[in-house]
């Protein structure tokens, strides 16, 4: 079938583009789009996600305040019309690569907004993302990722916010391709050879996207057990890599190295905050500090793991319309760690809470926290100069990670 895309001279593959180049069912492309203000202690987030083999788009629109968070989650069957919309929410490209119309008309949910996200500087193109396990490409994307501001309006629960750059700031990535799988869909593990356990295993990721006076810009740091900053086979790959922006026109800053001196909430390992040393291409230190401004968000609302659907499914799966799925829910994550428990499947289908908190690597019982957070930063550049703003920070430690002592 054709789309309103096939009219432009851009195709990569002999097919229309209603058809991709696999028919792997974790095979998907989209979008995540953040607006925050350190001082109002708000996290707005949305994205959605098109998995074409399984003919389905989904995608969640949620505010954090202050530790509460409202998700609102969407979804259709893909095909029927393949654009950026679903029911009340909508994505338009004003200007492709800099201005995007981020749209939730009023709903019978508490919230709506709309939106002009604007890019401060161009996106980075991270290295290609490629795994493999016995064989097999289990992951092969690309993405980029980019800074922005956000102006608009956002309405939540009675309250009206006035986004206007300055004071709101944004962050915005888009990846396609294998990324991981999609559970439910996909193969059933437990009739294959185990996976092979990774030569090097990820400990620690440290992502970043931040907008500070004239400055912007974009990194992420992945690093073994033992703090190693080496390539691995897995989901992200690279050990580090990113660049800092001075606008469209100004120069861009690559760099090239990174170290770090992390703070975390004692006892756990969330996040509050802390200060990288970042080195660029012509051996010029810099030094970016960060401060927690609110509690993180919790990615488990979002609809990408079984579970986080009423149903028991994901966003890749089918919710009974295909014309339009729509739920939400309100939780108060205010106080973190916590206990989760992942909505249960009421069809057969799906996947157990001890299996959800298995990909997490959670027993029953553990307590999780939000990995991704709202902060105030001040990049120091090698004038001396500083420059400060906020940004958003994905932060997580898996496992043992001997710098700062966890087990």
């Amino acid at each position: 079938m054709l789309s309103k895309y096939d009219e432009f001279p851009v195709h990569q593959a002999s097919r229309p583009f209603a058809h991709i180049p696999s028919t792997d069912l974790s095979w998907d492309d989209g979008y995540y789009f953040g607006v925050f203000s350190a001082e109002h202690k708000v996290f707005l987030l949305t994205g959605m996600r098109i998995n074409p083999n399984a003919d389905m788009v989904g995608a969640y629109a949620i505010i954090n305040v202050a530790g509460r968070q409202h998700s609102v989650r969407f979804s259709r069957c893909w095909r029927q019309q393949i654009d950026t919309v679903i029911g009340p929410l909508s994505y338009e490209f004003v200007e492709p690569m800099k201005a995007i119309r981020l749209r939730l008309e009023a709903n019978d949910s508490a919230l709506s907004f709309d939106i002009m996200w604007t890019g401060v500087a161009p996106a980075f193109e991270e290295a290609h993302h490629i795994a493999e396990t016995r064989g097999r490409i289990t992951t092969d994307q690309t993405r980029y990722s980019q800074p922005g501001v956000a102006s608009g309006v956002i309405e939540f629960d009675g309250k009206r916010y006035d986004v206007t750059p300055g004071t709101w700031s944004g962050a915005r990535d888009h990846s396609w391709g294998l990324y991981a799988d999609r559970k439910p869909l996909g193969g059933h593990h437990e009739w294959l050879p185990p996976r092979e356990a990774p030569a090097v295993p990820r400990a620690l990721r440290f992502w970043t996207l931040f907008e500070a006076g004239e400055w912007s810009g974009f990194y992420h740091i992945h690093e073994s057990p033992d703090g190693e900053q080496v390539k691995m086979n897995d989901v992200f790959g690279a050990p580090f890599e990113g660049n800092l922006f001075n606008g469209w026109q100004g120069p861009t800053v690559a760099l090239k190295a990174a170290r770090h001196e992390l703070r975390f909430k004692e006892g756990t390992r969330i996040f509050t905050g802390g200060t990288i040393h970042l080195t660029d291409d012509q051996n010029r230190a810099w030094t970016q500090h960060f401060e927690v401004a609110a509690p993180p968000w919790v990615v488990q609302t979002m609809g990408y793991t079984p579970g986080s659907w009423k149903d028991g499914g994901t966003m890749h799966t089918y919710h009974g319309s295909e014309t339009l799925a729509m739920e939400w829910d309100d939780f108060d994550f205010s106080e973190q760690p916590f206990l989760y428990t992942p909505y249960q499947p009421k069809t057969g289908r799906g996947a157990t809470s001890a299996e959800v908190l298995a990909a997490f690597g959670l027993g029953s019982g553990e307590k999780i926290h939000g990995l991704e957070f709202l902060v105030r930063t001040e990049l120091i550049a090698p004038n001396g100069t500083r420059h400060r703003g906020q940004g958003q920070v994905e932060n997580f430690i898996q496992g043992r990670y001997a710098p700062y002592g966890f087990e």
